[in-house]
């Protein structure tokens, strides 16, 4: 009980001061190990390079270029545009275009905040233009955006693989399914928003322009195939399906759609570069403190806490999810990965549940935290690129935020919803 003390007192005390989380995750190593009588500097050091000197955890840089790619050479835009061609003439068309085009994102870059900053910046402005309501249109943007963690590539199922020693291959398949039905449960939402509100819609686009821009977007879709198709077929592992989609992504912006330059290449890797660099400090710093977790014989002690619902995988998970839900809201989703990931995933599996079924539960509710406050870090994209006050951005959330909890409870209830097609394309 001491050493749970411990551990939430330094961690949240530290973040409650304004600590960047990396250095709070080092400090309650650092506590942990004074109180366990344990403290060595060499140890330390050891425990925080070996936290980012993974093989796996290569993928991560190469997603997060993948995503800088796309955004600065046009493949983005492309894939919006296709999205506006086919069902941007319907009743509120813009909001399907916007749930569209964040499918076929997720399934090309696996960042959250890349896909919401590019949906965001290219239709807002026209929803704006439409007349519809800043509230909802800013809400399903960020609702949007946090459907890219789920289907892979997916940079948060990388750094749960590596973290909990779950199958990085089964933890990608395994958000295929579920990416599609929020998207469905988007689109139920945002219809009788439509229907409610008399939103308008977009001028039919006569079917030779429809052709035409399936042509244009023929090579950025091409992405989401080659990855797929090379990770179900065995070709390459998701650490080089990272690779693939970076070069390919550059072999299209720069020679193919010749939007990217040699000067904006520079300010591309800057970018993935300062990126990647906060994430990996952060492996390395949740190394050191998972490290002392296990020491501190933590997963134990919580699972004792446990134990009245362990013969119960629902309501276990029920619990669990409801746990990491208000995480959620007050941690973003790498760091709750880093943190929490090693102390639950064995208590998962103790109570009897898939570990890749809770692995992609524990990302699903991960994300969810990614819109809601006081945090909201996705709901903060959408806010800073269309200049809205926060609270409009949480009050159109609203409705979408219900319907992902309305899935999170089925999926609960029916783990099969992943299990399933899972075993199907395994």
């Amino acid at each position: 009980m001491i050493v749970t003390f411990i551990f939430l007192a330094v961690l949240i005390g530290g973040m409650a001061i304004g600590m960047p989380i990396a250095q709070a995750l080092v400090l309650t190593g650092v506590a942990l190990m004074w109180h366990l009588d344990f403290f060595d500097s060499q140890l330390l050091a050891q425990n925080l390079q070996a936290g980012f000197d993974n093989f796996p955890l290569l993928a991560v840089p190469f997603f997060i270029l993948a995503g800088e790619l796309m955004n600065a050479g046009g493949l983005s835009r492309r894939i919006i545009d296709l999205a506006r061609a086919f069902v941007g003439h319907i009743r509120g068309g813009l909001g399907f275009v916007a749930i569209g085009a964040a499918v076929l994102l997720a399934s090309m870059s696996g960042s959250a905040i890349a896909d919401t900053a590019a949906l965001a910046t290219i239709l807002l402005p026209m929803m704006r233009e439409q007349q519809y309501p800043s509230s909802y249109s800013a809400g399903l943007l960020a609702s949007g955006g946090i459907i890219a963690p789920i289907i892979p590539p997916s940079m948060p199922f990388v750094i749960y693989g590596v973290t909990t020693n779950t199958s990085i291959s089964k933890l990608f398949l395994s958000g295929v399914v579920p990416g599609l039905l929020m998207g469905i449960f988007l689109i139920a939402a945002w219809a009788f928003i439509a229907r409610k509100h008399q939103l308008a819609a977009l001028p039919r686009v006569p079917w030779g322009q429809r052709v035409k821009a399936l042509g244009h977007s023929f090579w950025a879709m091409m992405m989401p195939v080659i990855i797929l198709g090379g990770l179900k077929g065995g070709i390459f592992t998701p650490t080089e399906a990272a690779v693939v989609a970076a070069v390919y992504a550059l072999l299209v912006s720069t020679f193919i759609y010749r939007e990217l330059t040699l000067a904006r290449l520079y300010d591309v890797f800057l970018a993935a570069g300062k990126t990647t660099a906060v994430v990996m400090f952060l492996c390395g710093a949740a190394t050191v403190t998972a490290y002392m977790i296990t020491l501190a014989d933590l997963p134990n002690m919580l699972a004792d806490s446990f134990a009245g619902v362990m013969g119960n995988p629902v309501v276990f998970m029920a619990l669990m999810m409801a746990f990491l839900l208000a995480v959620g809201t007050a941690m973003d989703l790498t760091p709750t990965i880093l943190i929490f990931g090693p102390v639950c995933a064995p208590l998962a599996v103790k109570a009897g549940i898939d570990p890749v079924y809770f692995g992609f539960m524990f990302i699903y509710v991960g994300c969810i935290g990614l819109i809601t406050p006081p945090v909201g870090t996705v709901q903060n994209v959408v806010a800073g690129v269309g200049r809205l006050r926060m609270e409009t951005v949480i009050r159109g959330t609203t409705p979408f935020l219900l319907m992902y909890v309305l899935l999170l409870v089925l999926m609960v209830i029916f783990p099969k919803l992943i299990t399933a097609p899972l075993a199907w394309m395994h």
